[in-house]
């Protein structure tokens, strides 16, 4: 097949793009749920805990399963599993069945990153790997972007039940074409296959290990508040109604999307002008953390500033992600990316856990204010630990 490695990237685009509406359909419809079901700000924030809480051991899980089974399986795996676990939301019928099940959705979802980490090391070089992650973030904010609208007027034509069934429905015509595209590259396997396996525990004897894992630790909570709390935040903060939240809240989502290609594109290219590798990344994340103390604005300003700022806050974030996620591929041997990514995603899993957690009872006894506070404060620590710890390849 021509361009063959550009269609598999447009299938890991379009994996995200469908992971994240699944994600995003409670979040959607949060402010429904929230009187359908009688949700309190901590009963949400625990059942979003057991999403995260799921995804976040799984990492480590779906990592083994990306090295053992191989890309190509491991993610239909992945697919079917979530997919089938997001229509089943339309059986819930109160905060337990709906933690549960969401529980379930976060058992498959983390693999979509752990499989598509390894496909970029499978399939890239070096010069266009940040711009091949990045593309696949920017699945993840396109996904979020076409999520509102969607699933707002579903449930106003159809209702919310029915709103899970049909997103759920995405991953499985998905399937289909990934089943039949999808190779791995034959000189990959056969390095693979003369490569002596690494045991796991090694992994811990790298400074760069425990770099990458606290910097996402701390870092990606701030994507999670964006991706699961913003639409609560508008209408229950900014006074929107369901209608205009929906015309609104994409445009954080769009930046972000054009901040992961920006971000990806901006590193590649400076490798390609013979930059370093690991310089140019962190040399592209600094200024993008420089930007999150914006963050500290966004509850003193109209509700149009607002908006303004937090564009331009997952903007920032996603560039810097971009570039902090091919770090893995750029430090770690392929035989070992699976496992590696469980391992380091796991940190971020695990940031995304405890703060969405405590946002539920902040919100309730603080405000947003302390939130936005406390996520300006969070990248530019992360960028420092990157540069101490994150300074060569394994």
């Amino acid at each position: 097949m021509p361009h063959l490695r550009w269609w598999i990237a447009a299938l890991l685009f379009l994996s995200t793009v469908i992971n994240y509406v699944d994600r995003q359909t409670l979040s959607v419809l949060a402010p429904e749920l929230t009187k359908t079901l009688g949700l309190s700000q901590i009963e949400y924030s625990n059942i979003l805990t057991a999403f995260l809480a799921a995804y976040t051991v799984m990492y480590i899980g779906s990592g083994f399963l990306v090295d053992r089974l191989g890309t190509r399986v491991s993610l239909a795996l992945f697919m079917a599993w979530w997919s089938i676990a997001n229509m089943a939301h339309a059986l819930a019928q109160g905060v337990w069945s709906l933690g549960a099940l969401r529980f379930l959705l976060g058992m498959g979802e983390s693999g979509n990153y752990m499989a598509a980490f390894k496909v970029v090391s499978e399939w890239y070089p070096a010069k266009e790997r940040a711009f091949v992650n990045g593309l696949i973030q920017a699945g993840g904010t396109v996904g979020a972007v076409i999520a509102v609208p969607l699933i707002a007027w579903i449930n106003l034509e159809y209702g919310w039940r029915l709103a899970f069934v049909l997103t759920g429905a995405l991953g499985l015509v998905w399937l289909v074409f990934w089943l039949w595209i999808y190779r791995v590259p034959e000189t990959t396997a056969a390095a693979e296959e003369q490569r002596p396996a690494i045991p796991f525990a090694e992994l811990f004897r790298y400074p760069q290990t425990w770099g990458l894992m606290v910097s996402r630790f701390l870092s990606d909570p701030v994507w999670w508040f964006y991706l699961f709390w913003l639409p609560k935040y508008m209408v229950e903060k900014r006074g929107f109604t369901m209608v205009e939240m929906a015309a609104i809240t994409w445009l954080p989502y769009l930046t972000a999307d054009i901040g992961a290609l920006f971000g990806g594109w901006l590193s590649g290219r400076m490798i390609a002008r013979g930059r370093e590798v690991l310089h140019a990344r962190r040399l592209c994340m600094l200024p993008f953390a420089m930007l999150m103390p914006l963050s500290m604005l966004v509850n003193h300003v109209s509700a149009n500033a607002a908006l303004a700022l937090m564009s331009v806050i997952t903007f920032a974030h996603m560039a810097w992600k971009a570039n902090q996620s091919t770090l893995t591929n750029d430090i770690f041997p392929k035989p070992m990316i699976g496992r590696a990514s469980g391992v380091l995603a796991f940190g971020n899993g695990l940031g995304g856990t405890l703060f969405t957690w405590a946002t539920g009872y902040i919100v309730q006894w603080f405000g947003y204010d302390a939130i936005f506070f406390i996520m300006g404060l969070l990248h530019p620590i992360a960028f420092l630990i990157t540069h101490r710890y994150v300074r060569k390849a394994i």
